[in-house]
């Protein structure tokens, strides 16, 4: 499979696909439909990796990324498939879509059972090869990889959770109740099935699962970045601070100045310096 010109990524079958890149060097893209646990489809994309495929390196010499995207991504849109190639320069990256996003099947549960999406990306990314294994997770993606790293101890060796809340049912900001009538009246389901292309669940939590602020502290020793804009409309710095805390030593904070909200948010810059903290926990 190739990258189309607005960075969707073509479909293609379970079979690899060769790409030749700057250098010469061969790029294999790999893209499946995973099953979870549950038994959901979750479509998935491999990406090899600049830094994998040099022709001289092995999959096991470096880390892989599992990427985990926010509500209403999915692995073809522009700003996941951003994010994945910044990636590639440190190790290869698996991005996927969560359940009710994209062409995955079932529907989104707002980070409650794409816990077991999570869990079937990293599984499919250690059988390339890759010895460690680092989460990386935007907004709802963000809450998913502290909770699987919290469920599923030893399958990541390094979490990082970007723009994450702490806690559920958050109203305090406008954006986060226009989110509450999206997830939780009918209108606002039709307006994400249609206007977000997101199939949301229309049964709450039952149980309320694990929060984030919940899971930090089980995630230990396992090297724990959480990383937060102070200008985040959605979730305000409270949110971070109490991550960290519940971390303690086991956890690292970066407060970004001026940073604003998940994958949108995330400079080139700061993507760099999170595939290198990656490397140096998990490579």
């Amino acid at each position: 499979m190739s990258s189309g010109p607005a960075g969707h990524v073509a479909r293609s079958t379970d079979r690899p696909h060769s790409e030749t890149t700057r250098g010469a060097s061969v790029r294999r893209f790999t893209r499946r439909f995973l099953r979870t646990s549950d038994g959901v489809a979750i479509d998935a994309v491999y990406d090899p990796g600049a830094a994998v495929y040099d022709g001289s390196r092995t999959p096991s010499a470096h880390p892989v990324f599992v990427v985990a995207h926010g509500f209403t991504g999915a692995v073809d849109r522009p700003h996941v498939r951003r994010v994945a190639q910044a990636f590639t320069r440190f190790g290869a990256v698996v991005t996927f879509s969560f359940r009710g996003h994209g062409a995955s099947g079932g529907r989104s549960t707002v980070g409650d059972r794409e816990v077991l999406d999570l869990a079937a990306a990293v599984r499919w990314a250690r059988e390339f090869g890759h010895a460690r294994v680092g989460t990386v997770g935007f907004s709802m993606g963000g809450s998913v990889v502290l909770r699987h790293a919290a469920l599923h101890p030893r399958q990541t060796d390094a979490v990082v959770s970007v723009s994450a809340p702490a806690r559920w049912y958050y109203r305090g900001t406008a954006p986060m109740r226009r989110l509450h009538w999206l997830v939780t009246r009918p209108e606002g389901r039709v307006v994400g099935r249609y206007g977000f292309r997101t199939r949301i669940h229309h049964r709450d939590w039952d149980p309320v699962p694990l929060s984030p602020v919940q899971a930090v502290p089980r995630i230990a020793p396992t090297p724990l970045l959480i990383v937060h804009g102070d200008a985040d409309g959605y979730f305000p710095v409270d949110h971070p601070r109490m991550l960290a805390a519940a971390a303690g030593d086991q956890g690292e904070l970066w407060l970004e100045p001026g940073m604003g909200h998940a994958e949108h948010a995330a400079s080139d810059e700061l993507l760099d310096r999170i595939g290198a903290w990656v490397v140096g926990r998990a490579g």
